[in-house]
């Protein structure tokens, strides 16, 4: 079977019993972050390389709490993790273990549309990248932040 995403992963199988206990799962979610992730702080420091100019992170007062707001131009940028936010959602979601996980799936995604509507007739520019995008090509996403800071 030819399998086409960029981890190689084979979302055609069945879902499997979970190979951890109860306890070993929860102690397991609960050291995942929400920031300064991993793939995030690589990609703010190769942001900070490729620009001068200031730009803030997890900006609360903002809707949504964008990742990256470069508030002179402004333009807010979006890093989404490619589970939380479900990149592909429907290819996948019947190996979620339960319902929570399928409805957190699906509001984490209509808060993201609803924000980033939102954010665009506030007269922002909004830029969603997925984690996979900045891990296998941050160069396009730093090219793409460039260009909407020159505009």
């Amino acid at each position: 079977m030819k399998i086409r995403n960029y981890q190689g992963r084979n979302f055609k199988k069945l879902r499997s019993d979970d190979k951890l206990s109860k306890d070993g799962r929860a102690k397991l979610m609960s050291t995942i972050r929400s920031k300064n992730t991993k793939f995030e702080t690589d990609f703010l420091s190769a942001l900070t390389q490729a620009t001068k100019q200031k730009f803030h992170t997890h900006l609360r007062g903002l809707r949504g709490t964008p990742d990256i707001v470069f508030i002179r131009r402004k333009v807010c940028v979006f890093l989404d993790s490619d589970f939380w936010h479900g990149w592909q959602y429907p290819r996948w979601k019947h190996l979620l273990k339960n319902d929570f996980w399928r409805e957190k799936i699906e509001k984490n995604r209509a808060r993201d549309r609803r924000n980033t509507a939102f954010l665009r007739k506030q007269g922002w520019k909004v830029l969603r990248f997925w984690e996979h995008q900045i891990k296998t090509n941050n160069k396009s996403a730093l090219v793409k932040i460039l260009e909407a800071l020159e505009k």
